[in-house]
């Protein structure tokens, strides 16, 4: 990972096809991203795809080959390495040519960014320098980092036996990162996995090597600062450092959506800043102790630690106080990717239904088969061929992929809840439990909800680059966050690297919510669904549940009035509508009927 990144912001994961090739089209540029490990038959679609394009030898790698999924993932990350930096260097020889991507490398860059400063003065004086020495120590890629979700650690067979540990999906798609050329940081999101965790201890590359470099990074998303420290703190217990904690707000974000006890990402933010040199000391002082039992060379002071923050951003106010208030290292931009056709992968049909998108056509679902809330888009291709499969009395979907095949309700090999074999057995065992049609009308829509995301969220990749999708009309999966509904039009990348740092503003709309007042809307309404969807009499676990959600919510608000009331803030006059929605959700929230228990029904 480069230490000077030239960019303040990254392109965080975007669904599974989406983002699979950013890097071939930014990371020249300067711009960082993450690609999504979980689809090693895509990328080797896609390594078959750019092998063709770029005149590069391709052999193919079959599924009947032992440790296959690995080393697809190996051979696809070293190509997509290959071409970004080829194309790097193609760049930096482009640095005397008009319009060129060096050119385009600069002008991304903020105003005031010391690099950029630095050019237009050397810039000059060119014939006194020597160019390609100063353009060799300053310039730099963006990082190619990739994704593992560790809930995706589905084990496999091969002739009807069960494989060792190592050839789970997510064991393998490290293992396939690990063996890759790559100098950059794995993000592990989805929450804790101790035995994904422990198997990070057996490669070499995740240690310090002799000059204390760190070949490969380990990025963990987490929700608080308390997740921070104890995976933190179990990974150095092991000898291994977090370089970067990233933080994303719970609801307020695309992709699944993981909600927190009502806290919201401001005071979330805050506590972490607060305690940064505590984490790195707690951290480093358990690492010293476990590298030296393990005879591994420890540097004298820790290793960096970044901390970075995604979920709802979208003006170049926003993006600015995170980074400075927070002292953030980068702040991510995902959603308002989803309409740069240069960058991510987008069919047009969904790239339409993105534009037109308002509020009430972004929700969170329960369609994903990992049972976690999942941020959808009404209209979607995708729901759209499940409803047809469900009115052709034939619900769920046929299972190529199998990722998410997790449940072992029906025994071994496990199944996926969107598969059309789950859903045939659930749906019969349903039948076999006496329900009333109400009850079984309830049961049976939950179970037919379900959607095949495996293949949706990376079909678009196939039919962008007009690859083979084994049928005629394939649904479509999307997954953006609620900022969807402020961003109306199709961007150029350059346009929307202006937009963030403040160059122009393409957000046409005027009733746009602060990203802080939005996740706390959102909170709100989430914790109101909740209350509606349990049966009175609350038990006292779930009186304290919201009660707990509540008061958090409210300590988050507490926050946000006394941050925006004395903070000098540059938000153009929007700090008096800042605070007077506050008060508005002080009131909803108060208002909320927080007690429902038996005693006090009576």
């Amino acid at each position: 990972m480069n230490k000077n990144n030239p960019h303040s912001f990254h392109i965080p994961v975007l669904g599974i096809g989406y983002s699979i090739d950013t890097p071939v089209k930014v990371a020249h540029l300067g711009i960082s991203s993450v690609i999504s490990l979980l689809d090693d038959m895509l990328m080797e679609k896609l390594r078959e795809f750019y092998s063709k394009k770029f005149d590069l030898p391709f052999h193919a790698i079959s599924e009947k080959i032992d440790d296959f999924r690995a080393k697809r993932i190996t051979a696809y990350l070293n190509l997509v390495d290959k071409i970004a930096k080829d194309k790097f260097e193609e760049l930096k020889a482009t640095y005397d040519q008009k319009s060129s991507e060096f050119s385009k490398y600069i002008e991304m860059l903020h105003d005031s960014s010391t690099l950029k400063q630095k050019f237009e003065q050397l810039k000059q004086d060119w014939d006194n320098l020597d160019v390609k020495e100063w353009i060799h120590e300053n310039l730099s890629m963006g990082s190619i980092d990739v994704n593992i979700m560790t809930k995706v650690d589905k084990e496999n067979y091969r002739d009807h036996e069960k494989l060792p540990i190592e050839f789970n999906d997510g064991h393998a798609a490290l293992r396939g990162f690990v063996n890759s050329d790559l100098t950059s940081s794995v993000v592990l999101s989805a929450g804790m996995s101790p035995r994904l965790y422990n198997y990070l201890e057996t490669f070499d590359e995740f240690y310090p090597d002799k000059d204390f470099n760190l070949k490969k990074k380990i990025t963990l998303k987490v929700s608080d600062h308390r997740s921070a420290l104890i995976q933190g703190k179990y990974l150095a217990k092991k000898g291994l450092w977090v370089s970067e904690y990233r933080i994303e707000s719970g609801l307020n974000c695309g992709g699944h959506a993981f909600p927190t006890n009502g806290f919201l990402l401001g005071p979330v933010l805050e506590e972490i800043n607060i305690n940064r040199e505590d984490l790195i000391k707690q951290t480093f002082e358990l690492l010293k102790v476990a590298l030296k039992a393990k005879n591994r060379p420890c540097p004298a002071e820790p290793f960096e630690i970044k901390i970075t923050a995604q979920g709802g951003v979208g003006t170049a106010e926003e993006h600015q106080f995170l980074a400075d208030h927070y002292q953030l290292d980068s702040v991510g931009w995902g959603t308002p990717f989803l309409l740069v056709p240069e960058v991510v992968n987008v069919d047009e049909t969904t790239l339409d239904l993105l534009c037109k998108a308002k509020e009430e056509d972004l929700f969170v679902s329960d369609i994903s088969p990992l049972g976690v809330p999942f941020n959808n888009l009404r209209g979607n291709t995708k729901d759209l061929e499940k409803e047809a499969y469900i009115q052709q009395k034939t619900p769920g979907n046929p299972c190529p992929k199998k990722y998410a095949a997790l449940s072992n309700e029906f025994g071994e090999p496990t199944l996926c809840t969107a598969s059309r074999k789950y859903q045939k057995l659930k749906i019969e065992k349903l039948k076999a439990m006496d329900l009333g049609e109400d009850e079984f009308q309830q049961e049976f829509d939950k179970v037919v909800d379900k959607a095949c995301i495996c293949v949706g969220l990376g079909t678009s990749a196939l039919l962008v680059n007009h690859l083979d999708t084994k049928v005629e009309k394939p649904g479509v999966s999307i997954c953006p966050g609620p900022n969807m509904a402020y961003f109306s039009e199709v961007m150029t990348l350059k346009e929307m690297v202006d937009h963030i740092y403040g160059k122009i503003n393409v957000i046409k709309r005027k009733d746009r919510p602060n990203m802080f007042i939005k996740e706390l809307m959102i909170y709100i309404d989430y914790l109101k669904v909740k209350m509606d969807e349990t049966s009175a009499p609350w038990s006292e676990k779930q009186q304290e549940y919201f009660i707990t959600f509540r008061n958090n919510l409210d300590k988050g608000i507490q926050y946000y009035k006394e941050l925006f009331a004395n903070v000098k803030l540059n938000f153009r006059g929007k700090k008096v509508k800042i605070l007077s929605d506050l008060e508005k959700y002080e009131l909803q929230l108060k208002s909320l009927p927080i007690h429902q228990t038996e005693e006090s029904l009576v």
